[in-house]
């Protein structure tokens, strides 16, 4: 081995890689029925099998934001122990975009795909 060369390392999820698709994250999850907020961020931790964690804050902006849009709506659970929680909810307006930027997402894949395999 050359000196001064580092070895390869693992694969890494760059958060570059992700920005801007925090949205669609939310409502990719909210698509499958409702859930509050620390529920979307322990589902992101599962689904990933914890090797993105997207901070609580950059949630719960992309909660509101979705929200103001009307994308998401949102009501107080009726818990009868601990504390109340907020859920989300996926509107019409939240579903088509969800499923247009799943074909948006589709169509960037496939020209990476291209771009980037060696053929």
């Amino acid at each position: 081995m050359e000196p001064n060369v580092k070895e390869p390392e693992g694969p890494k999820l760059s958060s570059d890689l992700l920005r801007g698709h925090t949205d669609t994250i939310v409502l990719a999850i909210l698509h499958k029925g409702d859930a509050y907020g620390f529920e979307i961020y322990n589902t992101i931790l599962e689904r990933t099998a914890e090797q993105y964690e997207l901070k609580e804050t950059t949630l719960y902006s992309s909660y509101k934001r979705l929200e103001q849009e009307g994308c998401i709506s949102s009501y107080w659970g009726d818990e009868t122990q601990g504390a109340r929680r907020r859920y989300y909810r996926l509107t019409g307006k939240g579903r088509a975009v969800y499923e247009q930027n799943m074909r948006d997402w589709e169509f960037t894949r496939r020209i990476l795909t291209d771009l980037l395999e060696i053929k």
